[in-house]
């Protein structure tokens, strides 16, 4: 498979599978309660690309001897992915995701952070149900981690102090341990003895993935001003870019950025003038650089794989999450 490929093609050799993994979300997740199936049925309108669910049926494809547990698991899997983006929206009071209204903005607040509970529980109670443990082990360590990320995150009492070796600690927890998960559960499902190699390509992917997208945040354009979206910089979040940019920045340049994160309305000129002093700084440049050795680590990590559609399909997503644009 060629570098650059779309994630189409990516699941190509699973796309029947990820047919069933929708219906199995649909499955665990119907209850009697109309107001939950309500939820439910906006939430699996909602869900993204399945990128993770792809990664745990390729990882249980390695060895061309997948199991059918692989289904179950990828869709509890992606279940307990969709109740940390409801708790996150609950958090953060988010209104939209991927342009959809979020459970909070169309139901409630309480609403939001049960259906999320109820998200984790039903997903939990079908892995006890296949009655493999060290599945259970890997997706509760990977649900503890993902929380105490969130705890990290709203830990942090002064922004501009927050040090690269903390940015890498939060997004391992938050993002690189469920994706190390994914692949871990696809090893558990086909490709035991490549159970390690599978973790350390997902986490390293992960961590690549997140950085990726912390990028993204200052990249990307709102269509109706044509100026930076940031709204990481609009919550007085701090990532990859900025991190390095405050260590080149002027003085001047600083204190630009802190009249930023005391404000509480930021206008789309004052991102857009952090933007520009993060870019003039290097704070792009540095983000990429690091975002290409985590990809280089989750290469080296397949190496010792089989040379079958699977493992080339896991090599090619490390290009589609460096050179994704939404």
């Amino acid at each position: 498979m060629p570098a650059g490929a779309s994630l189409q093609a990516i699941q190509l050799p699973i796309r029947d599978k990820l047919d069933e993994v929708s219906k199995t979300m649909a499955v665990i997740v119907a209850s009697d309660l109309p107001l939950v199936g309500q939820v439910s049925a906006h939430l699996l309108t909602m869900r993204g690309k399945l990128f993770r669910p792809t990664l745990l049926l390729l990882s249980s494809q390695v060895e061309e001897r997948p199991k059918k547990q692989a289904i179950t698991l990828a869709a509890a899997l992606e279940l307990i992915h969709l109740a940390t983006l409801v708790h996150d929206d609950a958090v953060d009071h988010s209104a939209l995701r991927r342009g959809m209204p979020t459970v909070n903005a169309m139901f409630s607040h309480q609403i939001s952070v049960i259906m999320g509970d109820f998200l984790y529980s039903t997903a939990l109670t079908h892995i006890v149900e296949l009655g493999d443990l060290q599945a259970l082990q890997a997706l509760t360590r990977a649900s503890t981690e993902m929380t105490l990320g969130e705890m990290r995150q709203l830990a942090v009492a002064h922004p501009l102090k927050f040090t690269e070796r903390e940015y890498y600690a939060l997004i391992r927890s938050k993002t690189a341990s469920l994706m190390r998960t994914a692949c871990e559960l696809g090893a558990l499902s086909g490709a035991r003895r490549y159970y390690d190699a599978l973790g350390n390509f997902g986490e390293n992917l992960g961590m690549a993935f997140q950085i990726a997208d912390d990028l993204l945040d200052y990249r990307e354009v709102k269509e109706t001003t044509g100026k930076p979206s940031g709204l990481d910089l609009r919550e007085h979040k701090v990532t990859l870019p900025l991190i390095h940019a405050l260590r080149e920045m002027s003085a001047a340049e600083r204190k630009e950025v802190e009249r930023l994160f005391a404000s509480e309305e930021v206008s789309d000129d004052d991102i857009a003038s952090v933007v520009r002093i993060v870019a003039d700084n290097g704070g792009f440049e540095y983000a990429r650089e690091r975002e290409e050795e985590f990809a280089e680590r989750a290469h080296d990590a397949l190496s010792g794989l089989p040379d079958t559609v699977a493992r080339r399909s896991l090599s090619a997503s490390i290009s589609y999450v460096m050179e994704r644009h939404s």
